[in-house]
């Protein structure tokens, strides 16, 4: 008989038919007014084929032992029992930690495998590592690497700009002009860290046009804002420069607040320097702005002389920060807001990853969440986390980092739990060669992904469907009980069952798990939790009775609102507890790519430089609207918006009439890091000369054994560049790159992402 369970995932809570071990249906929670598309990619998901049924083990690393090699993601595998597999890992992580120290084992996990509070992967891999002894960490995120280090920089904080942002029913209430660098791209809003239960953002912004307020977007892209709009499409990576045309006529109109800056701000002074050109011989008019963005200069002056006149909100999406100089974008979009006056003010001010992701504008939770502890890590050795391949490359090199002189360590040992990052790192030929050098490299996976045919030891995870667990979003009202839908998959298990039995091998298994069961473990985090609200809420039992408890949220928040209030009483964790437009720490720190104020630099991979002579098509490699990331590529959602197999590359007609190129064709994308082969769609909604594939599927090479292969499936980071912002942040670089696209002759190559290796018995291992 079929069962109709709820459960949450990062993009939405659902009913669940499930039939046969599997998901047949799903249907959105009630009240959700705007579910999300990605619900579709879940039947079918459990028993996928793409999943891995058995504990694996490379061939060579079995026959060889540990060391480099140029074999990961061509050997084969060779399928082993759990016993033998916990045997040989254990004895591995010993040797590792024996012979070269804990900081030779890198805990490159991220964190979006589950949405769950306890069976996170991220959570278990890094508290049994840190029980092991430490291993080498990343900092920040590939989403907002360049943000996590120039925001705590410049207003003292980070995640303040995310969970306690301005409030989307402030907004309708209060704001007369949206101004959104970046737009705010509805289809990311489908997500939430922690899973979310509502999907306000398509409401709020219908409510504010009712209302009558006007919504500008500044994006190569018209579909990075739906409904109604003011559309800008600037050249790809020029948004700093709109921004300082804009200030520049705040500043010389007599339109700028002078008396906020001078309350408020610091270095308002040096930076106004730069922009009317007293250093540089060169003031950042719009006439200067219109030669790099391509917009008319009577259009931003005029857009200026608006934001003043209107209580008006600068909003900046986490893309524009994901390019060399990455840093600049906030900071730039803060200093704006900052000269208009309005930042702590109703609907007016700044914001930062509206249309990024279902988190900001949302209330904030009045409370934590159930957490599973941590504990300390005793190695201190860390890497931006989009330095993984510099790292693994170049042991001992040295490299400048928010003010730092860091040093790459030598790792020996990779351990990957939860996350693929064949869809966030740049540079996939690159990444290849860098995952060749450790000794071994572990991987704790659902599905056959590229990471995991990349693995020397290949641990089947179950997903989130296959275990017991809850979830809740600290900008998301509801605390969901998330029941096991089905059986784990084949020999699947859980990573707290695995991380159990290794534990128990090397001699701390009674920390790891302090004899608790993994329901024990839901019980013991909830009951601890509840203990600390100043509220009633029910018992565990109660609570995964009914399946879900609402929250007390902080409703009605604008951002720093109580900073403009006092600024003595609410200073920023800045060194001048200000907004600090100039950094006297930046400033010290010399770098030639990052100075002491925001300011105009030349990209590397864009349509004014040099290479886009060879080069002309500028692809922007944004998160796709089928799936999150690469998750369930596999699935039904996913699997519509391929065209001829593969993922889509939307073109302006005049760009696909040049190249012969018709809606539906199979095209080469290349530049001279990589290739691959992509479907036409020929879309008039994108500015001409950029072409946009989405970033997500899985990486699928023509020729396993070559790092430099074409990807035959479309993923976009076998042609990104592999280099950090700049010296400060060092965050990923890889939405933006220039490439030509040709029309691919013959018959394209099969599509093989989704086939699971054959695995070899034990017995045949030599």
């Amino acid at each position: 008989m079929p069962t109709r369970p709820t459960s949450l995932t990062h993009w939405g809570g659902f009913t669940a038919d499930v039939r046969a071990g599997d998901i047949a249906a799903v249907a959105p929670l009630a009240g959700d007014a705007d579910p999300s598309p990605l619900l579709g990619n879940l039947p079918g998901s459990i028993r996928h084929r793409s999943r891995i049924a058995h504990p694996a083990v490379r061939r060579g690393w079995l026959r060889d032992g540990p060391g480099p090699t140029t074999l990961r993601g061509a050997d084969e595998f060779v399928a082993v029992g759990w016993e033998e597999l916990t045997e040989l890992l254990a004895g591995e992580l010993r040797r590792v930690v024996d012979t070269h120290g804990n900081e030779a084992i890198y805990g490159g996990s991220y964190g979006w495998a589950s949405a769950g509070r306890f069976h996170h992967a991220q959570s278990q891999v890094h508290r049994f590592l840190k029980l092991l002894g430490g291993y080498t960490f990343s900092r920040h995120s590939y989403s907002l690497g360049a943000t996590g280090v120039i925001m705590p920089r410049v207003v003292g904080t980070h995640d303040d700009l995310f969970k306690r942002s301005t409030d989307w029913e402030v907004m309708v209430a209060h704001t007369d002009l949206m101004v959104c660098f970046g737009g705010v791209a509805l289809k990311n809003t489908a997500i939430n860290h922690g899973g979310t239960t509502a999907h306000p953002a398509r409401d709020a912004l219908r409510r504010m046009r009712e209302r009558g307020a006007q919504i500008v977007s500044f994006s190569p892209l018209r579909d990075d804002l739906e409904g109604e709009c003011e559309w800008h499409a600037p050249v790809p990576g020029t948004d700093v420069a709109i921004m300082l045309a804009l200030a520049y006529v705040l500043a010389t109109e007599n339109l700028a607040d002078r008396e906020f800056l001078h309350r408020y701000c610091t270095g308002y002074d040096r930076f106004e320097r730069y922009l009317l050109g007293a250093d540089d011989a060169t003031p950042k008019t719009p006439k200067w702005a219109s030669a790099i963005c391509g917009l008319p200069a009577a259009e931003l002056t005029a857009l200026a002389r608006r934001m003043a006149a209107a209580r008006t909100m600068v909003t900046v999406s986490w893309s524009l920060q994901r390019i060399r100089h990455g840093e600049q974008a906030p900071w730039m979009g803060l200093t704006l807001a900052a000269m208009l006056g309005q930042i702590g003010l109703p609907g007016g001010g700044f914001g930062h990853g509206y249309g990024s992701m279902n988190e900001p504008g949302l209330p904030p939770l009045r409370c934590g969440l159930p957490k599973l502890p941590q504990g300390l890590n005793a190695v201190r050795t860390f890497i931006p986390v989009a330095a993984v391949s510099d790292m693994l490359l170049h042991p001992g090199a040295e490299f400048d980092y928010n003010g730092l002189r860091l040093t790459y360590p030598d790792i020996k040992l990779v351990y990957w739990a939860g996350g693929n990052p064949f869809h966030h790192h740049q540079d996939i030929g690159r990444l290849r060669r860098a995952l060749g050098r450790p000794e071994t490299v572990v991987v704790h996976e659902p599905y056959w992904t590229a990471m995991a045919r990349h693995a020397d030891i290949v641990i089947p995870s179950t997903n989130a469907f296959e275990r017991d667990d809850y979830s809740g979003s600290r900008n998301d009202p509801m605390l969901m009980a998330m029941p096991k839908l089905a059986e784990p998959y084949a020999q699947s298990r859980d990573d707290y069952t695995t991380f159990a039995a290794l534990a128990d091998r090397l001699g701390f298994g009674e920390q790891f798990t302090e004899r608790r069961t993994a329901r024990q473990w839901l019980a013991h985090l909830y009951d601890k939790w509840s203990a600390q609200l100043d509220f009633d809420v029910p018992s565990f039992e109660e609570f995964w009775r009914v399946g879900r408890l609402r929250l007390p949220t902080d409703d009605g928040l604008t951002l720093l609102a109580d900073f403009r209030a006092d600024p003595r009483a609410h200073r920023l964790g800045t060194p001048s507890g200000l907004i600090e437009i100039f950094s006297t720490d930046i400033d010290s720190f010399g770098y030639a790519d990052c100075a002491g104020h925001p300011r105009w630099y030349e990209p590397t991979e864009w349509l004014g430089g040099d290479r886009a002579r060879r080069y002309p098509l500028h692809l922007l490699a944004n998160q796709p609207a089928s799936r999150l990331h690469g998750q369930l590529d596999g699935g039904a959602t996913s699997q519509a918006a391929k065209v001829a197999g593969r993922e889509a590359i939307r073109m302006h007609p005049d760009d696909a009439a040049i190249r012969g190129l018709a809606g539906g064709d199979v095209a080469r994308v290349f530049n001279d890091r990589g290739s691959c082969l992509a479907g036409v769609v020929v879309d008039d909604r994108l500015r001409p000369q950029v072409v946009q594939l989405p970033t997500g599927a899985w990486y699928d090479p023509a020729d396993p054994a070559d790092p430099e292969s074409m990807c035959v499936h479309g993923n976009p980071n076998v042609l990104t560049e592999d280099v950090g912002t700049s010296s400060l942040a060092q965050g990923c670089t890889g939405a933006h790159v220039l490439v030509e696209v040709e029309k691919y002759r013959g018959t394209p190559p099969p599509v093989r992402a989704h086939e699971p290796p054959v695995l070899h018995p034990r017995a045949d291992a030599q």
